[in-house]
């Protein structure tokens, strides 16, 4: 598959153009999505302050793109979560282990310094397999 067959799926979100990135790429059978940060429909920050919204809303966006490739939540394989308060490591594992139960993929669970946006708590990237075309 060439640079021009991959499928692409943008959020809107202002710093897809600026970074000069997409929030999901699909290249043949695999999908990678973008560090992915509670963002309301309307450009600002998620419930700040609550880690279980914030999660939650970050895998909604997720769930949103892999639709929009033809894949779902059942093709992920991998997934990272990057928290900037250690203390909500229980809170956002609540709500991926909800998310995931049955699906159980890799994870990665880190503690940053920050991220963009001070009023985000947490940013979630994942990468799945879809053998559906």
């Amino acid at each position: 598959m060439s640079h021009d067959e991959r499928q692409r799926v943008s959020s809107g979100a202002p710093y897809e153009p600026q970074f000069g990135y997409c929030r999901a790429v699909r290249d043949g059978d695999r999908i990678f999505i973008a560090g992915t940060a509670p963002i309301a429909p309307d450009g600002t920050p998620f419930a700040p302050g609550d880690p279980t919204a914030q999660t939650q809303r970050c895998l909604d966006i997720i769930q949103e793109a892999l639709q929009s490739l033809g894949a779902s939540l059942n093709d992920v394989v991998r997934t990272r979560l990057y928290l900037t308060r250690r203390d909500d490591w229980q809170a956002v594992a609540q709500v991926h282990g909800q998310v995931f139960a049955d699906i159980r993929p890799a994870c990665t669970l880190l503690v940053v310094a920050g991220l963009l946006d001070p009023q985000w708590l947490v940013e979630i990237e994942a990468e799945a397999v879809c053998h559906s075309s």
